[in-house]
Formats: C-alpha cells, structure tokens, sequence
C-alpha cells in the first residue's frame, strides 16, 4: 500500500461522495413520483383511499424485504456493483408505471402492483449500499457533521422528486410524471459509474482511523476476506435502533405519503400546488439533518443518541400541535409541517447513517445500514394501509392523534437508547 497523497484522497473522496449523494438523490426522484399522483389515480381507477394505498404498500413490503437481501449482500459483493443494478431496474420500473398509466387497460392497476414490488427491491439496494460506500471512505469523528451534508441528498432528492412529478403532471400528464424522474436517474447512473470506488485500497490509497480498527479487505493470499465476526452486543444495539426507526419511519412516511392529498382535499389547493407545498417536510427536514450530524460530532466521543433524544422530544411537540391545531388554515398545516421535518430528519439521519456506520467496522456498515433500514421499513408498511383505512372511516384528525401516539413512544424509545449508551460508557 502507497504513502496516502492527501490532495489525491481528497480528490477522490470528493468524486465518491458527489457519486453517492447523486445515486440516493437519484433514487427519490423516482421513488417520490407515487405520493404526489395519488389523487388523479383516485380518479382515473375510481379508487378510494384504501385501494390507492395498494401499490404502495406493495412496494414497502418489498422494499422492507429487499433491505435484508441488501445487508446480506453488503457481507459478500461489492457495493458498487449492487449500486448499479439497483439504480438501472428503479428507473426501468418507473418507465413501465408510466406506460401502464397510459394504457387505460383495465388490468393496469394490477400491473402497477406488481412493478411496484419490482421497484422496492431495487430502491432497497441504494440506502444500504450507499451508507457502506461512506463508512469506507470516512472516520468515526467525522462521520457526523460529513453524514450529516452527505444526507440532505434524500431531502433534496424528496423536493426535487415530488416537484418534478407536479411539473411534468400539469406541463405533459400523468404518465410523464413518472418517465421524466426515470431519465434523469439512467443519466446520474452513468455519472456514479465513473465516480464512484468501492474503497481507497482500490487506489492504492489507505484511510487510517485509530477510534475504528477496520477488518482487512483481502487475506494474505490476496483473496477477499470472508466476513469478520460481529462486535459483542452488535446485534442486540441494531434491533434496538431498528425498532426507534420503525416510528421515525412510521411519520416520515405517512407525512410524506399523505400530505399532498390532505392539502388537497382538506385545503381545496390543485394536485400540483399541494404537490409543491408537501415539501415543505423536506425543505426544513434538512436543515435538521445537518444540524444533527454536526451536534452529534461536538458531543465528546461523538455520541449520537442524546441528539437522537432532544430533537425526538422536540419532534413530538410539533406532532401534537399538528394534531392540536393543524387544520385550522393551510398557513398553520405547512408551516408544522416543516417544523416536524426538522425534528424527525435528524434523528432519522443520525440513526439509519452515522450510528449504522459506528456500530462496528466499515466493512459491517452495509450491513448494519440494511438491518436498521429493514426493521425501520416495517413503519411505512403499516402507516399506508392503516392510515387510509382510518381516513376514510374517522377522518384526518385521527390520523393526526395516531402520529402523535406513534411518535409518543419512539421518543421514550430514544431516552431509554440514551440511557442504555450512558451505562455502557
């Protein structure tokens, strides 16, 4: 191994994070393009809430599945490669939901199930993969406030995805609204095969970092080394930060899911003005991303949970007065809206990234990425269903008291997380 050239790492640093940034940018702007469209697809197939809620639950559930295909992977292919494939098949599956919508033919909603659960499989590689291609290319002490940049790429990718969708929506129609995210994504997929590396040692580069031990790439006999042992406590920490995440993803999802509908029909805005204000989540959310990152790096040891704790108490506030007096006026929905963005992103960064790569060695952050996202994934599968049925039956502020419940419990989650760390220090 080469004497590391520091202008040469950071050259190549440079490339692998705008690599990555650009490929989960690239998978929320196909991924977005269902929530913004749910309401001419009411009207289209005559659909009510819970019927519209079908093709996205179908992709949860495979997207949930296809995390721990993805964990698994991240311990036996390079992460690169299952980048790649994942990145080409989402932008095929929007391509074909575009085509189906376009059809008018009476089994295309049913296809449209079926795509959908193609397109979670694939979306699963990106978090995961991309996470493991960070912890490579970083240290421990600086993962937060780095992580922290790095993951406004999914808030961003959240904005563009669903305002991209209301453009083309109301500029060339519904089928478009998906066909356009998709271009942009096969573009992006050429740029990040040219970026991005799976490790420094690929370069001839060496990345040292004395608070993290790292397992050895290749054994002595230069063939890759089979997975190294996993730390004592790892895998009772990860369930524990994967069922936190269930509720953080619990709201992101159902806010994120539902928003732009409830803009709709509570507030009377058209499909692409409640299209654009739903992102509102986003804007702000990622402004907490950042904030978190980088006061978890200021902690002494870089701890992340008494974070995770504050900005999770903070966030239950806000829930509550959505629920309290959220809709009053359209004013008031979006501007708690983003307020609760703040609060829940960074929690949800610090967990599914910076504590995912902590947890052990960066060849074991693939992995840990793909257990905390995959237990995580288990909240939007149940919000899609259970909040469309509880729509239709009791109406939105019911919804809101079940997000205040939802996000009740993951805070007292995140405080026992704390006090758990504490003991251990």
């Amino acid at each position: 191994m080469t004497a590391t050239p520091s202008p040469l790492l950071r050259r190549y640093r440079v490339e692998l994070f705008t690599a990555t940034w650009l490929s989960y940018f690239g998978f929320y702007l196909v991924r977005k393009t269902y929530a913004v469209v749910k309401r001419p697809l009411k009207e289209q197939f005559g659909l009510d809430d819970v019927h519209v809620a079908y093709p996205w639950t179908v992709y949860l559930v495979t997207y949930m599945l296809g995390q721990f295909v993805a964990a698994w992977l991240g311990r036996r292919t390079e992460s690169r490669r299952v980048l790649l494939y994942g990145m080409v098949i989402a932008a095929a599956c929007n391509i074909a939901l575009g085509w189906l919508v376009q059809t008018h033919h009476a089994s295309a909603f049913l296809w449209m199930c079926v795509t959908m659960g193609i397109h979670g499989f694939a979306q699963a590689t990106g978090w995961p993969h991309n996470v493991g291609l960070f912890a490579n290319w970083t240290r421990r002490s600086e993962r937060g406030t780095f992580f922290s940049l790095w993951g406004t790429c999914y808030q961003f990718g959240a904005i563009a995805g669903k305002g991209l969708a209301a453009f083309l929506l109301g500029w060339l129609g519904l089928a478009w609204s998906f066909i356009g995210s998709s271009v942009l994504l096969l573009v992006i997929t050429v740029l990040f095969s040219l970026w991005a590396r799976e490790r420094p040692e690929a370069v001839g580069l060496s990345l040292e970092d004395d608070a993290e031990p790292d397992a050895p790439a290749m054994d002595p006999g230069g063939r890759a080394a089979p997975p190294a042992p996993l730390p004592a406590g790892w895998v009772g920490s990860i369930i524990a930060m994967g069922l936190i995440y269930f509720g953080l993803k619990f709201l992101r999802y159902a806010l994120d899911s539902w928003s732009a509908l409830i803009l709709g029909e509570q507030f009377g805005l058209t499909t692409t003005a409640a299209g654009y204000w739903s992102a509102a989540f986003d804007w702000i959310g990622f402004l907490g991303v950042i904030a978190g990152g980088v006061w978890s790096d200021r902690i002494a040891g870089a701890r992340r949970t008494p974070v995770i704790f504050w900005m999770a108490l903070g966030c239950l506030g806000f829930t509550f007065l959505m629920w309290f007096v959220g809709l009053s006026s359209v004013t008031v929905f979006i501007a708690l809206l983003g307020l609760i963005g703040f609060t829940a992103m960074g929690p949800d960064s610090l967990l599914s990234g910076a504590c995912a790569m902590d947890a052990g060695n960066r060849r074991q952050a693939a992995l840990a990425a793909g257990v905390i996202n995959g237990l995580g994934s288990i909240g939007p599968i149940v919000q899609e269903p259970a909040i469309g049925w509880l729509k239709q039956t009791a109406g939105v502020h019911a919804v809101l008291l079940l997000l205040v419940a939802v996000v009740f419990v993951t805070t007292v989650g995140t405080g026992l997380l704390m006090r758990y760390e504490h003991g251990r220090l």
